[in-house]
């Protein structure tokens, strides 16, 4: 229950593009929001995007608006993090989180499950 798999990071030239995955262990829609955290050490956990069914809504940080997307396959259980554009700034851990509560998306701390994460490194 809750278990979160992440794929698809990795090394991406400045400009070029790259695609996350996040499977679930069971079907997305239990959760009320399934959102992309990124931390580089000596810094907090930082939200990214966040995708609810419930509210047919996404939300974005203000620094990957309009670079970075996020979506969702229900048949697949899965979501994603579509980055266009990654700039040398975007090098993090990457880390899939879901939430069963409404509200607080972006925040780390009220998140109920988490992925292992995976290196995103852009090269400029």
């Amino acid at each position: 229950q809750g278990q979160l798999v992440e794929s698809g990071g990795g090394l991406v030239q400045a400009g070029d593009s790259l695609s996350l995955s996040c499977a679930a262990s069971e079907r997305t829609f239990n959760y009320w929001y399934m959102t992309w955290f990124r931390q580089v050490p000596g810094k907090e956990r930082e939200f990214v995007a966040a995708f609810s069914w419930h509210e047919s809504a996404t939300f974005y940080a203000s620094s990957v608006e309009g670079r970075f997307t996020i979506s969702r396959d229900n048949a697949k259980n899965t979501v994603y993090l579509q980055m266009n554009s990654p700039r040398p700034e975007d090098t993090a851990i990457y880390y899939c989180a879901a939430k069963r509560g409404v509200g607080a998306y972006s925040s780390a701390r009220v998140y109920d499950y988490w992925g292992q994460g995976t290196q995103v490194t852009v090269s400029s």
